[in-house]
């Protein structure tokens, strides 16, 4: 049999950030009662008129021009029709042939080759929700909540040009980065706010045609999308090996089997029928108006990432932490402008900042109660040994719960090092005097007794000495 290449393409679907749904003034936020959210127009009932939402306008146009996507002056909403529960009018409004954007291109490194097309940028409204579980005839009824029917989303459909899952999943982490940087999506997975749908085929390398197309449906991690395509890949490989057809059909992946199942085949490449949305005129904007929306974009993560390397001296694994760390990589700025060492900083920030706020349950750093400013002045207490590590975090706590500064702290209850040599022989002499056995263990070649004694020190001076003249003042007592 001769060697198969897997061929993926990618289907996002960001909800976007907007206040308000994509056809009506309703709310859309997370978590609200069921129901609550909702009126004629998002209900689908008869003689309510859809008005487009410009700010999911320029949601859109901004993930567009991000991905150095074109935004097209025109664009056309259709009327995307299928049956199901959730789905108040028995139709979408979504773009089809004529989408707000095509074209572009995203860079992912563990690819072969690297860039990955954008095939288009559409728009459309979410449906709601169907509720299987949670209730006491949940056995035999279904429930549904329709505060998510109307939420403007935009889907990113990429072109068939990832060759591996782990390729496929590096390409949604950085595109889930990209929504995220841009302020127009949470990229909170968990609450189905980003999700993605991912095609899958075989072909023989090198080929240039294409095998059964099979899509896996609705994976909201990027774990799960590796792994949903690493065994569709194996499943359909071994079909191949033994002569059987891959059936081109839409599976849904099961985390908990760790397997993908049939959900329903496809006869066609269409699973549904589009025709032109008859309330909404088409979609026209000013050229001046996405010139305006492109001058306005944020520094994105790449960009970002490789300037802190270049500028700051960090690590890739640091600037991408400090990047992905929501409001980190600014955090981190601020904090080396106010006088930080760059390393330093980072390290703060990944280290203790991130453990406190994993311990509050927050993932940005927005929740840190103190600004860059007063984290800087702590970094360079410790970094300059005024203050030992171990004070230092202790300094760090008091500073989180009290808002107090670094250095009064340090001043008002008298934990800078004490770096006077004198001092610290004082010190180092009452220790030795006072554990003879260690020291002639370590003269009898124990060396890992050194760094017990250097603990006596430290702990004697209650942690203020200087653990580098500590070091240097035992070593001399010894020779």
């Amino acid at each position: 049999m001769p060697a198969l290449e897997p061929v993926i393409g990618l289907e996002i679907h960001a909800q976007l950030l907007t206040t308000t749904k994509a056809f009506c003034g309703c709310l859309t936020a997370f978590g609200a009662a069921p129901n609550t959210q909702v009126c004629p127009v998002c209900l689908g009932l008869p003689g309510a008129l859809p008005v487009l939402n410009r700010r999911a306008v320029e949601f859109a146009a901004r993930a567009a021009l991000a991905v150095h996507g074109t935004v097209h002056e025109r664009s056309v909403f259709a009327r995307k029709n299928y049956f199901y529960p959730d789905l108040p009018k028995g139709y979408q409004i979504s773009q089809y042939d004529q989408p707000l954007a095509t074209g572009g291109w995203i860079d992912v490194p563990s690819n072969d080759p690297p860039r990955v097309r954008i095939t288009r940028i559409h728009m459309e409204e979410d449906a709601g929700k169907s509720l299987h579980h949670g209730f006491a005839d949940s056995d035999r009824a279904t429930y549904l909540d329709f505060n998510r029917s109307g939420v403007p989303l935009i889907e990113i459909v990429t072109e068939p040009d990832l060759r591996s899952a782990a390729a496929a999943a590096a390409c949604f982490s950085q595109l889930r980065d990209v929504l995220v940087a841009l302020g127009i999506n949470d990229g909170n997975m968990e609450e189905g706010s980003l999700r993605c749908d991912a095609n899958v085929s075989l072909r023989p390398s090198g080929s240039q045609t294409f095998g059964a197309k099979v899509e896996v449906k609705n994976i909201n991690s990027f774990r799960y999308l590796q792994q949903a395509l690493d065994f569709e890949i194996a499943r359909q490989t071994a079909l191949v090996a033994k002569g059987s057809a891959v059936a081109m059909e839409t599976r849904l992946w099961n985390s908990d089997t760790g397997e993908t199942s049939s959900m329903r085949s496809k006869e066609d490449a269409h699973d549904y029928r589009y025709f032109p949305e008859p309330d909404l005129p088409p979609l026209v904007v000013s050229r001046e108006w996405v010139e305006q929306i492109e001058r306005s974009l944020p520094e994105l993560p790449e960009t970002w990432k490789a300037r802190l390397v270049s500028e700051y001296g960090l690590s890739a694994y640091d600037a991408d932490v400090l990047v992905r760390l929501g409001g980190a990589a600014k955090y981190f700025e601020e904090t080396v402008r106010a006088g930080a060492p760059a390393k330093a900083a980072s390290n703060w920030i990944q280290g203790e900042v991130r453990r406190k706020l994993k311990e509050i349950g927050r993932d940005d750093l927005g929740a840190v109660p103190f600004g860059p400013s007063a984290l800087a002045e702590l970094v360079t207490l410790a970094d300059t040994a005024v203050i030992s590590s171990s004070v230092a975090k202790d300094v760090f706590e008091k500073m989180w719960t009290s808002g107090r500064p670094a250095r009064a702290i340090v001043d008002d209850e008298g934990l800078a090092q004490v770096g006077d040599t004198s001092a610290i022989e004082a010190v180092v002499d009452q220790v030795l005097a006072a554990r003879p056995d260690a020291v002639a263990e370590l003269r009898a070649g124990r060396t890992n007794v050194f760094g017990f004694l250097v603990g006596q020190v430290m702990k004697a001076s209650g942690g203020k000495a200087n653990p580098k003249l500590v070091t240097e003042i035992m070593k001399k007592k010894l020779g």
